[in-house]
């Protein structure tokens, strides 16, 4: 789960419009947080849970409040701005774990258990945060493309590839270890070199999140609610329908309406992050464990592991950027649900191939003797890298088809989005409850997981091609 946002002013060009990247605070760098603090590596997706659980119930609320937000600021600008200082509250918090665990009793030892509540009170407060502010972005995104189907794809498109640079810039960031050196107070009785370097990058976190935030809430001119030619029309219909009327019976009621094509999407969304969730959860886990042979905390292995894996997944980074950009072209020859598809399908056939890599590693046997050969880890950042290419597609296509399709019901960008936000935080909950123990089950491995999100993975990919309408887009109109 990530927080890089972009916001469009009205009207001009996207390229003159694109928001700087907003840093990322990536649960890659959290887990390896929660390894070193001795969270076992079965609990580590119980404790992921709260991201769903936020996201079924803060995402919404906040795209619906947010679409009947009067304040003089716009409708969402207050809720991006109490959303980022939210998060960097959290991770002033979960940076700063081991030093409260020291103060409130902790010593040396495997288990730290009052660091785990910091961490873990941070954690939360981060994924409620992050709820809270990329709802609006999103919507705040689609107000300003006044729900024309191109300008949507483009803007959802410029999203990702602002993720992508938030992403590269926070591996990078990461991958640095000679932050304590830049900042000595960083490194403390409670906190390690190692502890010092994550400390120190939350630090810089915090410094990007505050400047891409005021760019982003100044570049962005939105309309107040009292303003909007459509205020008239939206409390009318708001006080036909009841204002006091209780919010999830509401968005439940939203259902009933709902065409074919908008069940499908929200369907292979569901899919879509079933496959991915797993991967999102222990990629650089597998890498350390599997890879590498290494456990955390155990000398040298998991931690070079971790760091190959940061490696990879900023590779990723930059294949998710470059299909962030060539996404409209695609989209407008093949159409998205086509495109959704296929990245869906090569999603599926790279968690197989870490699979079968995570086998051959195994029986060439030389986990826990010595380095992996280079061929099997060039092999594991090879897949890491590919799959930057449906990463893209998923962070985008579903959004840009759910904002043109669901807008004719006559819902808010705020709600709409909320609700695409529960076909993929359901999955996430039924995930992050079954994968650990599903994992134990088969040894304590990553890769019965891996096998599941491929399974869901491939049949999401075949549904969005048989049954999401390839509607190819005529010559566009020039952008004014």
């Amino acid at each position: 789960m990530s927080t890089s946002d972009q916001d469009r002013h009205h009207r001009p060009p996207p390229s003159r419009n694109r928001q700087p990247p907003r840093s990322k605070v990536s649960k890659r760098v959290l887990l390896r947080v929660a390894s070193e603090l001795g969270i076992p590596h079965a609990w580590a997706s119980v404790i992921w849970l709260c991201g769903p659980l936020s996201g079924l119930f803060v995402q919404p609320l906040v795209g619906h409040s947010s679409d009947r937000c009067a304040s003089k600021y716009g409708r969402r600008r207050p809720f991006i701005v109490a959303g980022a200082a939210a998060i960097a509250v959290s991770v002033l918090v979960i940076g700063h774990a081991a030093d409260i665990g020291w103060a409130c009793g902790d010593r040396e030892g495997k288990i730290k258990p009052r660091a785990i509540v910091a961490f873990v009170l941070g954690f939360w407060i981060l994924d409620v945060a992050n709820n809270m502010t990329q709802g609006p972005c999103r919507a705040l995104l689609a107000d300003l493309t006044e729900n024309d189907n191109r300008r949507t794809r483009v803007a959802n498109g410029y999203f990702s590839l602002f993720m992508a640079i938030g992403n590269i810039l926070g591996y990078a960031t990461g991958s640095y270890n000679g932050w304590y050196k830049v900042f000595p107070f960083t490194k403390t009785v409670a906190c390690n070199v190692e502890c010092a370097n994550l400390k120190s990058a939350f630090y810089i976190d915090v410094v990007f999140i505050a400047i891409t935030t005021i760019l982003s809430i100044t570049a962005a001119h939105e309309t107040p609610l009292a303003s909007s030619p459509s205020h008239q029309t939206h409390g009318q219909q708001s006080s036909g329908g009841g204002t006091d009327e209780a919010f999830l019976t509401e968005i439940l009621g939203t259902f009933r309406y709902f065409p074919g094509s908008v069940w499908m999407i929200l369907l292979v969304t569901a899919l879509t992050w079933i496959g991915w969730f797993p991967f999102i959860l222990f990629d650089t886990d597998w890498m350390g464990r599997e890879i590498y042979g290494g456990e955390p905390n155990q000398g040298g292995a998991y931690s070079a592991g971790v760091s190959m894996g940061a490696l990879g997944l900023m590779l990723n980074s930059v294949f998710l950027g470059i299909t962030s950009v060539l996404m409209e072209k695609l989209c407008r020859k093949w159409g998205a649900g086509f495109v959704w598809g296929v990245s869906n399908i090569i999603m599926a056939v790279c968690f197989l191939a870490m699979i079968v890599t995570s086998f051959v590693a195994y029986h060439i046997g030389y986990i826990g003797h010595e380095q992996p050969p280079a061929g099997i880890v060039i092999a594991a950042v090879l897949i890491f890298t590919i799959l930057g290419i449906p990463l893209a597609i998923t962070y985008s296509v579903p959004y840009a088809l759910i904002s043109i399709r669901i807008e004719s019901l006559g819902l808010g960008q705020g709600l709409s989005l909320g609700v695409l936000n529960l076909a993929i935080v359901i999955p996430q909950v039924i995930v992050s409850v079954g994968s650990g123990p599903w994992d134990q089950l088969f040894g304590g491995g990553n890769s019965p997981a891996l096998a599941v999100g491929a399974a869901a993975g491939f049949i999401g990919g075949i549904v969005a091609i048989l049954a999401i309408p390839r509607t190819r887009i005529q010559k566009p109109i020039p952008l004014p």
